[in-house]
């Protein structure tokens, strides 16, 4: 009687069973002289899904091929500008677990959600009221708001990253030249008061000319991110805070590509027709605009 051991849900004979299950012994015990415990700890769980995972499926050698040649592909696009496997992590929703297991709830604390692939050191500083712009096209959004510890205590000197697509889609770093475009760090002032002139936030795809938009299209799953603009905000003795805030009424607010919605982070940004004054009195000519408030709030360093 011979049995196919490769379709899932087929039965697995006992002795195959024991087999299998002493290869994943072998594996775990060549891990005991390991003497960091952590990394110990970390590679004996992997182990113990991974083969649990290749059992379950009863993978194939040409499907455990197929994968190999998709994480080498992964590899040979990534660069400095683009990290393919952040957004394999993100499609996945690896990195928004990740974001959940680090960052419980505290009190009233702004919540987090994924950082992406877009981040940059050393963006620009901008005054207070300054625009991140800097000639990138798109809609002008006057943010504003206050950064609170949980006890409601003003956080003066915080210090706020904003980064953003335009609106066609695309981030500077996309665009393969120099240029630097809405992104940028300001300080909050004495009262932990700041604000900004931004773009207004538009939807648009992750990148997926490559193996995870092959992933994502072999899977019937859009690319599509809904409209967002990036934060990180530290402090001293504060936890640093990653997220971003999404615009109220985007349909794409059920179906991001990369799980980062929370509805605590979803904020009205009010249309302000032409000719409506800016708070800073800033001449917008006959262009409309957006305005919106986030007030944000940093757990203690720890928490």
């Amino acid at each position: 009687m011979t049995h196919d051991l490769t379709t899932p849900g087929a039965p697995v004979p006992a002795e195959q069973q024991e087999r299998e299950a002493a290869i994943t012994r072998e594996v775990l015990a060549s891990f005991d002289g390991c003497t960091d415990p952590r990394l110990r700890e970390i590679m004996r769980s992997l182990v113990h899904h991974l083969h649990d995972f290749v059992r379950e499926v009863r993978l194939t050698e040409q499907e455990w091929n197929a994968g190999i040649e998709f994480l080498t592909r992964a590899g040979h696009i990534t660069d400095e500008r683009r990290q393919e496997f952040i957004l394999l992590s993100d499609v996945l929703g690896a990195s928004m677990q990740t974001v959940a297991v680090n960052n419980a709830a505290h009190g009233d604390a702004t919540e987090a959600t994924v950082f992406g692939p877009f981040f940059v050191e050393n963006s620009p500083e901008i005054d207070l009221g300054a625009d991140i712009a800097f000639g990138a096209p798109g809609q002008p959004c006057w943010v504003e708001g206050t950064v609170t510890d949980t006890t409601g205590k003003p956080v003066p000197g915080a210090r706020i990253e904003v980064w953003e697509a335009d609106e066609d889609g695309f981030y500077d770093t996309q665009y393969g030249d120099d240029r630097i475009a809405a992104r940028a760090h300001l300080f909050t002032d004495a009262d932990g008061r700041y604000r900004f002139w931004g773009l207004t936030p538009t939807p648009y795809p992750i990148p997926h000319d490559g193996p995870v938009g092959g992933l994502l299209a072999a899977t019937g799953r859009s690319p599509m991110r809904a409209s967002h603009l990036h934060f990180m905000v530290s402090a001293p003795a504060l936890r640093t805070l990653v997220t971003h805030i999404f615009v109220s009424g985007d349909e794409l607010l059920g179906s991001d590509a990369v799980f980062g919605v929370k509805e605590s982070l979803v904020k009205d940004f009010h249309v302000r027709a032409p000719g409506t004054p800016a708070p800073d009195g800033r001449e917008l000519s006959d262009r409309s605009w957006t305005q919106v408030r986030f007030d944000i709030v940093l757990s203690p360093e720890g928490s």
